[in-house]
């Protein structure tokens, strides 16, 4: 048995040949670099320049993402905030409907509230409906971000100081695109 062809290095997983060169220690060598994919291979000055660009717009890209995620956040809240200010103001003119003028029903009350007696727009059924929705979509919204997070920790860990370097001008340039309105400072996590 010949233990020669099994030996690799721990710090450099250079395989040889063609393969793609994983390093595990920060290096600013290119040579057999892969990027995330063994199909995303630096193979010189060009595809490093344009690997470079790619990862820049990609980090600038999470930024956005985050943008999208607290519009859709701010939407909901007010879509949510609609619904109980429609049922507040369709039972209060109901209300004073029926305490002003005895004979009339709740029904009747109800017919000249606009869409205080339509379930598309009031009601617990609906608002439990919104509710869930928005729910859902924010539950996939964060997952996005999760994924894309570490996604670009994966980048990261590439240990190429270019790729790491594309990794932090992205996500200047997503503030700069994306960033209104939000604070610069950001937790360590992934995510």
């Amino acid at each position: 048995m010949d233990l020669d062809h099994d030996h690799h290095g721990h710090g450099d997983m250079d395989m040889g040949g063609d393969q793609c060169s994983m390093n595990m220690l920060f290096t600013w060598s290119t040579k057999n670099l892969c990027i995330v994919f063994s199909g995303w291979r630096v193979t010189g000055p060009l595809s490093l320049l344009g690997s470079l660009i790619v990862i820049v717009i990609l980090a600038a890209g999470y930024e956005g993402t985050r943008q999208v995620t607290r519009r859709y956040e701010v939407a909901h809240a007010r879509r949510l905030s609609a619904f109980s200010a429609a049922a507040v103001a369709s039972r209060e003119i109901a209300d004073e409907a029926v305490t002003g003028n005895g004979s009339q029903s709740q029904s009747q009350a109800n017919s000249h509230v606009p869409g205080a007696s339509s379930p598309l727009l009031v009601g617990s059924d609906n608002l439990r409906a919104v509710e869930r929705r928005g729910k859902i979509t924010m539950a996939a919204l964060y997952a996005v971000q999760v994924f894309y997070s570490f996604f670009i920790m994966l980048l990261f860990m590439t240990y190429n100081g270019f790729v790491m370097l594309a990794v932090a001008v992205g996500a200047f340039v997503g503030y700069l695109a994306f960033g209104e309105n939000m604070s610069a400072t950001k937790s360590v996590a992934c995510h």
